[in-house]
């Protein structure tokens, strides 16, 4: 048998039937990210009109914000300057308001120009008292009290508008508890105190006496020191006391707009209000604030009514007081205070 043609017609069939090869599923090749700088442009499209979408509407507030600024401080520029009178009262927690005042000082602020005065009136002074004849100036307050409850600031600004012929636009009167709390809920105050300060009878709240002593140099004060401070007036003046008093409240400005201060804004506000009677507004309060920061320690002038201004007289009752020198007073406080 031919071989050749046994094999075309003899092949072997596999027992089971071949299984076809399957396709493989067609896929989209990845794109390939170009070259970094093949997408610059198109990254610099991109964030041009994320940014187009943003800015205008920042920069819109921006200008409202600045403008809204101008304009306020332009309208508190047009505000006349005030004269605040601040009475501190010599009032004890068992007492009510008919005292005397112990502190009288005379604030003014011009917005406008970025000045500020600081006025002390020793509570000797001799003067002439509305309805009352003379007498001291700090029994005006005593006075305006008798007559009606709650008449002591009025009385006392009428007093001071009449003899230094100068307005008094608000008034402000505090206690010495007023004075600590303030003054701790700012967190204290920081005081150059010049020379020592050594009291032998420092009047105490249970009408008693004590001993009290501040040493030089700068001095971390709380209220209760810092009160002391500015009350402490044996083997010293009233004149010296007069200037620690401006001191004081000097310190307890620069404090309350520091940034320490800032922190303690809230404790400030709300020890203020609970224990501060003034008719100063919110709004007269930040005309203060605005004034403060514009003219700073540097714009502010102290004045105190001292010796220089001042006579010694006893009075035919025996009292000691001083006779203001009217021809020198007058015109040294209209200068500065009835603008």
């Amino acid at each position: 048998m031919n071989l050749y043609r046994f094999a075309q017609t003899s092949q072997i069939q596999p027992s089971h039937p071949a299984r076809p090869t399957p396709r493989r599923a067609w896929r989209p090749a990845p794109r390939r990210a170009p070259p970094r700088h093949a997408r610059r442009p198109a990254l610099k499209r991109a964030r041009r009109r994320r940014w187009s979408g943003c800015l205008w509407p920042t920069l819109i507030l921006a200008l409202v914000v600045c403008l809204g600024g101008i304009l306020a401080y332009g309208l508190l520029r047009l505000q006349p300057p005030v004269n605040v009178l601040i009475l501190g009262i010599d009032r004890r927690p068992d007492e009510g308001y008919a005292t005397r005042s112990d502190t009288i000082l005379l604030l003014h602020a011009d917005v406008g120009a970025g000045r500020m005065a600081l006025l002390s009136i020793p509570r000797d002074l001799w003067v002439a008292i509305p309805g009352r004849g003379e007498g001291r100036i700090n029994t005006a307050h005593l006075y305006g009290e008798l007559d009606a409850p709650g008449g002591g600031p009025a009385r006392a600004a009428e007093t001071v508008t009449h003899n230094l012929n100068v307005p008094i636009h608000h008034t402000l009167r505090l206690d010495f508890d007023a004075f600590r709390e303030v003054i701790d809920a700012a967190g204290g105050i920081e005081i150059d105190v010049p020379t020592p300060i050594i009291d032998d009878a420092y009047p105490t709240s249970d009408y008693g006496t004590m001993w009290v002593e501040i040493p030089a140099g700068r001095q971390h004060m709380d209220g209760e020191t810092a009160l002391r401070y500015a009350r402490s007036r044996h083997n010293s003046s009233d004149f010296d006391r007069a200037a620690r008093q401006q001191q004081v409240l000097v310190a307890l400005a620069k404090k309350v707009i520091s940034p320490s201060g800032m922190l303690r804004a809230s404790r400030v506000q709300r020890a203020f209000q609970k224990a501060v009677e003034t008719d100063l507004s919110t709004r007269d309060l930040f005309r203060l604030a605005l004034t403060w920061q514009r003219a700073g320690e540097g714009g502010l002038e102290r004045i105190v009514i001292d010796r220089t201004l001042t006579t010694p007289f006893r009075t035919a009752q025996g009292a000691d007081v001083l006779l203001p020198r009217w021809e020198l007073v007058r015109p040294l406080v209209e200068a500065r205070f009835g603008r």
